[in-house]
């Protein structure tokens, strides 16, 4: 402890008699003083003050014979982890602190001027006993930071813990579910909605999201759950800009429907680097569902056109998926595509020869754009 002044020889001898009292005398003014603490000192939690005091007086004497060999025991840091387990902050046990320093600095400088110590010494006195107090209350700062980010890491983990089960693909029963949200410290919403994150952190979507979004991995996939989205809907910020696939809201106990869908709308074709909302794209999600039956389909129904040269190919398909679009309106075609009337004509003619009468027939035409949305 390199704060502590040196002392003159003997004076620690001449403190020690007024230890045991002094310790007493310390624990009856914190208990008058600091009102968290205006209980008898039992338990553990009274142990553990007991114990702070007495080795704070006896190390202090320590720390005042031998300055470098007077380090703070590791009872200071194990106080502020306590005031974090009570719920408290560290207001109380600060107080508790200059409580003590004031209280032993009273009879200290009593007992030192009896035995006969200069009033320059009793000075020195004073700022040893408060450097030494704001050691301590440092000791007790940092394990107050190191239990908060133990409990962050573990209400974390928990929360990860609860969207796998969520998410896992298997109905959890509802006790199991309540007490991995208790332990989580996440009330369970009557709705939920799921976004699946592919490459961007779970944690930062989170965080633009919702306060109280989860974030976690389910089925070996980063996703975030939202609670109670407003609107049906998670409204997506313009700042977060990422390929993200968001599921619908649903009740809790169809989380996966939401993961699923979520899951699909990241996995189409073409969506580029925005998120996809799985309410506006079901039918491509439905047509890219089954990936083998659509290519199959697109297969079977296309290929009379298999013989056409590549660009020849290429045109009438876009004019096919046109006249689909416009149902068969001519000069709509022909806007859309840029191209004369005359031409959109002789290219349904062509389409006509090749696929025979499956213009006219509504399942086929049907299929016919399946297949094109599929391509």
């Amino acid at each position: 402890m390199r704060t502590i002044p040196r002392l003159p020889p003997g004076l620690a001898g001449a403190l020690r008699p007024e230890l045991p009292g002094l310790a007493s005398e310390i624990l009856d003014a914190i208990r008058q003083e600091v009102p968290e603490y205006d209980r008898p000192f039992q338990g553990e939690f009274g142990r553990g003050i007991r114990l702070g005091v007495e080795e704070a007086l006896d190390r202090f004497l320590v720390a005042i014979e031998d300055p470098e060999d007077a380090e703070p025991p590791g009872v200071y840091r194990a106080l502020g982890r306590g005031e974090l387990r009570q719920g408290r902050s560290l207001d109380a046990l600060q107080a508790a602190y200059r409580v003590g320093a004031r209280v032993a600095w009273r009879r200290l400088s009593v007992t030192a001027e009896e035995a006969g110590f200069a009033v320059a010494d009793q000075h020195l006195l004073a700022e040893a006993i408060f450097a030494y107090i704001d050691e301590l209350a440092s000791e007790s700062v940092e394990g107050y930071a190191q239990a908060q980010a133990a409990t962050a890491g573990e209400r974390d983990r928990r929360r990860e813990a609860l969207v796998a089960l969520l998410l896992s693909g298997e109905q959890a029963d509802t006790p199991t579910l309540r007490r991995t949200a208790l332990e989580a410290g996440w009330p369970l919403p009557r709705t939920l909605a799921v976004i699946v994150c592919g490459t961007t952190s779970p944690a930062r979507v989170a965080r633009q999201l919702d306060p109280d979004a989860l974030h976690g991995t389910a089925r070996d996939t980063g996703c975030v759950v939202v609670p109670n989205p407003p609107g049906g809907d998670v409204a997506i910020p313009r700042t977060l800009r990422a390929r993200l696939g968001v599921g619908p809201a649903v009740p809790i106990e169809q989380a996966t429907r939401s993961f699923d869908l979520a899951r699909r709308a990241l996995a189409l074709p073409g969506t580029g680097n925005e998120p996809v909302v799985a309410t506006e794209h079901l039918v491509e999600i439905v047509i890219h569902g089954l990936p083998e039956v659509t290519e199959a389909l697109r297969d079977e129904l296309l290929a009379p056109l298999a013989d056409e040269t590549p660009a020849s190919r290429a045109r009438l398909l876009e004019t096919l998926s046109a006249w689909l679009r416009h149902q068969g309106r001519r000069a709509a075609i022909a806007e859309e595509l840029h191209v004369h009337p005359q031409t959109v004509r002789y290219r349904v003619a062509r389409l006509r020869e090749l696929l025979g009468d499956a213009l006219d027939d509504a399942d086929s035409r049907f299929a016919l754009e399946l297949a094109l949305r599929a391509g």
